[in-house]
């Protein structure tokens, strides 16, 4: 599933690809990936408009054109993809922006579980991310402890909960978990204020790691390069991982790094 570092690269190819490019036509292949806008009126309304800078916040990602702002959730599946006009169409291509200079973005998505909005202003906009915390990327020291200190239930649902912090998902929370050596199952709000303060250190790290490769690597030495073995192994202590359920997500954690209390 599309994390936090995922829709910063999104953000950069519509950068790279789309901005101040005027949309010379959108073809919508598959109206099932549009979210209270239909195909005509999604036309109508983007067609001669250009592409502004696009902003992310947590997992969305917002493509500003000057007037109305195409808002974009990928789901499970989704991507956006640049190429040209006359490359051959692919079976999840859902919608196709065609831009200035022969240039096409695309909205990919297999499983179509999120999709596309149009917001018409600022007020459409706080509409659709009015439910949304504070950007994992982009929240201070003291904010973040403060969510977390206000907060009931498990950390790991803490920092999942896309109300509570708007961009950390499975692989990261896990990740970010096991570096700051803390269990996920433990409550959010009785954690020390050391432990809040690892912890804000290591999501930094791990999104800034994250976000220069363009999703959630798994290297060898992060947990994530060790989580889907079939005897996973933690690779800082060697110690089996366990496995376990949260909030219907599947948790990893290593029993020895990140120990109760």
């Amino acid at each position: 599933m599309p994390e936090l570092p995922d829709v910063e690269g999104f953000r950069q190819v519509l950068e790279s690809c789309a901005k101040g490019r005027v949309i010379r036509g959108v073809d919508v292949r598959d109206a099932g990936v549009l979210h209270g806008v239909d195909a005509r009126r999604l036309r109508d309304a983007l067609e001669g408009r250009r592409f502004g800078t696009p902003e992310r916040h947590g997992k969305w990602l917002l493509a500003r054109t000057g007037g109305p702002t195409l808002v974009l959730h990928f789901g499970m599946t989704g991507r956006l993809v640049c190429g040209r006009a006359d490359d051959p169409v692919e079976a999840h291509d859902r919608v196709l922006f065609t831009l200035g200079g022969g240039r096409q973005l695309r909205f990919r998505d297999q499983r179509k579980l999120q999709g596309l909005w149009l917001a018409h202003d600022e007020a459409d906009i706080d509409r659709l991310l009015g439910r949304q915390g504070p950007d994992a990327l982009a929240v201070d020291r003291r904010e973040f402890e403060s969510v977390l200190a206000s907060r009931r239930g498990a950390l790991k649902t803490a920092l999942t909960d896309q109300s509570v912090l708007a961009g950390l998902g499975n692989l990261l929370a896990d990740e970010i978990l096991w570096r700051a050596r803390l269990r996920p199952d433990r409550p959010a709000r009785d954690l020390a204020e050391t432990d809040r303060r690892r912890l804000y250190s290591e999501m930094r790290r791990t999104l800034r790691s994250s976000v220069s490769a363009g999703c959630v690597p798994p290297r060898d030495s992060w947990l994530t390069g060790h989580r889907d073995e079939r005897d996973p192994r933690c690779p800082r202590c060697g110690t089996g991982l366990r496995r376990s359920r949260m909030g219907g997500r599947g948790t990893v954690w290593c029993p020895r790094c990140q120990p109760d209390g």
